[in-house]
């Protein structure tokens, strides 16, 4: 495994490719239609990608992707490099205690945390995922970006040997070298799910896993304190510090943790009147997914990379 970014920030095509301008197109069958632009996702996607085998124990992956920074760590065979399934944030989430995936933990190992993220990545990853062929256009990765809420898809040849990945942040880079009219307001979503300082770890990992979300703002009176993504809650896991909860090793040690001691000093806002083309270079600039929305003092939105793709390329 080398240490390369599956989130990489410098890509070739940064700056030379724009977006073809086609959307709404529906869903697309990608094993039998041609790419419009051969090979033009290539220009955009890390080639070389971090991997892990279906061996790979949990933790080491988590591990990992806490190091490199990753949401996902594409599995593939060893030998061959044939692309067998993805494990992201998500699944980490969802193994904690969000969703069934918990069950290795609570049935296989009752509940013995530590007997359980030493199992395989088979066990908990996801095997039935959407790819991209290497012929794949820019216009394609925005379809399943926006159309099936992918945000990273691996790039893969005709034997499904992985040959590159390419995200929501990648793509959003290239959308931006055009200029915007509209504002935060405008495409933001205003109907926040939002939790509490001391709200417990495994609450926040079901509320995430539930409603499909990978951050929840906290708040205390309607005030924003923080942000809690499921990248800092794996982070948890991946740093160590879940384990200098464990005694007895149940997993309830771990998901009993109050959420405020996930959170970290610096805290990204943005406004309702800001142009999204700035957000958007803000947020690659910064590394992050996405921006609470303050507005008085008061939590009254969130944007994401998510809304930004979708803006982007509705314009």
């Amino acid at each position: 495994m080398q240490p390369n970014s599956n989130n990489s920030d410098k890509k070739p095509g940064d700056r030379l490719l724009k977006m073809p301008g086609k959307h709404d197109r529906g869903p697309v069958d990608f094993k039998t239609r041609l790419a419009d632009h051969e090979g033009e996702i290539m220009a955009i996607a890390t080639r070389s990608v971090v991997t892990a085998q279906r061996t790979t124990p949990i933790i080491q992956a988590v591990e990992i992707m806490t190091h490199e920074g990753f949401r996902r760590l594409p599995v593939v065979d060893a030998g061959t490099h044939r692309l067998r399934g993805i494990v992201t944030v998500s699944d980490i989430i969802d193994f904690m205690g969000g969703g069934d995936k918990s069950n290795l933990v609570q049935v296989k190992h009752g509940g013995n945390f530590l007997a359980a993220i030493n199992e395989g990545l088979r066990e908990i990853m996801t095997p039935h995922l959407v790819t991209m062929p290497v012929a794949g256009s820019i216009a394609d990765a925005v379809d399943i970006i926006i159309n099936r809420n992918v945000g990273g898809i691996p790039i893969v040849d005709a034997d499904d040997n992985l040959k590159g990945i390419v995200t929501e942040r990648d793509v959003m880079k290239v959308l931006t070298t055009a200029r915007s009219s509209r504002r935060v307001e405008d495409i933001m979503k205003s109907s926040v799910r939002v939790t509490s300082p001391d709200t417990p770890v495994g609450n926040v990992c079901r509320e995430m896993v539930k409603c499909r979300f990978r951050r929840l703002p906290v708040v205390v009176d309607d005030v924003l304190c923080g942000i809690v993504t499921a990248t800092d809650i794996m982070n948890y896991l991946g740093k160590g510090k879940a384990f200098e909860q464990l005694t007895t090793g149940d997993s309830a040690e771990v998901l009993g943790a109050p959420v405020r001691s996930l959170l970290s000093g610096e805290l990204l806002t943005t406004t309702p009147d800001r142009n999204i083309h700035d957000i958007a270079i803000e947020m690659i600039q910064r590394r992050v997914g996405a921006f609470p929305v303050i507005e008085d003092s008061h939590l009254v939105g969130l944007v994401t990379e998510y809304d930004l793709v979708k803006a982007f390329a509705e314009e």
